[in-house]
């Protein structure tokens, strides 16, 4: 319990300050114990963040899949774009959500490689989940037939576009890029559809 407990400190005082600016012992002192019994949980700091920080990505990886089961009644454009509107209130409200994001753009020059190697994995299966969402919508009927897995990758790209703004620029300067890109990104979405549709099968045409 107290490993737990230690970690849940760790979360915000990382998220807060960051990994060179976190404290041991502001965070041995938020749980109520001395800063060496932290080495009976954790080999230091590197290992305490480390762990904090597969515990966020672990979270938000979780409510982002709670999320699309709660909005699983509407279409899939509206789900796609009510996604950044949800993330920018995560990233407000969890301490996760912050600690994650943060590193995804600026993890700490020495966990360079440690730290990615949480990163990429969390965003190619974020693009596999979502490729399959495509892919089961499709079948449904729910979505134009257009290429999942090219338009997962597009949307993951879109949303890294907008996403900087809300660590290094502000709530007003995050909602102007999304409402600008938005119908941008769905109008290319719908030109995909289109241009399958336009392609006439070979057994189609007449000599």
């Amino acid at each position: 319990m107290t490993a737990q407990s230690i970690r849940d400190a760790a979360l915000f005082h990382f998220a807060r300050d960051g990994y060179e600016g976190a404290s041991l012992r502001a965070i041995a002192d938020e749980v109520g114990i001395k800063k060496p019994s932290i080495y009976a949980h954790f080999s230091g700091k590197e290992d305490l963040f480390m762990h904090t920080l597969d515990h966020a990505f672990q979270e938000v990886r979780r409510h982002i899949l709670e999320f699309f089961r709660e909005h699983a009644h509407l279409p899939m454009e509206q789900r796609l774009r009510k996604l950044p509107d949800w993330f920018e209130q995560e990233y407000q409200d969890h301490a996760s959500a912050r600690l994650m994001l943060r590193n995804c753009y600026y993890p700490p020059p020495d966990l360079y490689t440690p730290v990615m190697d949480l990163v990429y994995p969390f965003l190619d299966g974020m693009e596999r989940a979502l490729s399959r969402l495509l892919q089961r919508a499709i079948r449904q009927g729910e979505h134009p037939s257009v290429p999942a897995e090219q338009v997962a990758i597009a949307y993951m790209t879109f949303l890294d576009g907008i996403t900087v703004e809300i660590i290094y620029g502000s709530s007003r300067r995050y909602k102007r890029r999304l409402n600008a890109a938005w119908p941008v990104f769905w109008h290319g979405v719908r030109s995909l559809n289109e241009q399958a549709r336009s392609i006439v099968p070979e057994g189609d045409l007449t000599s």
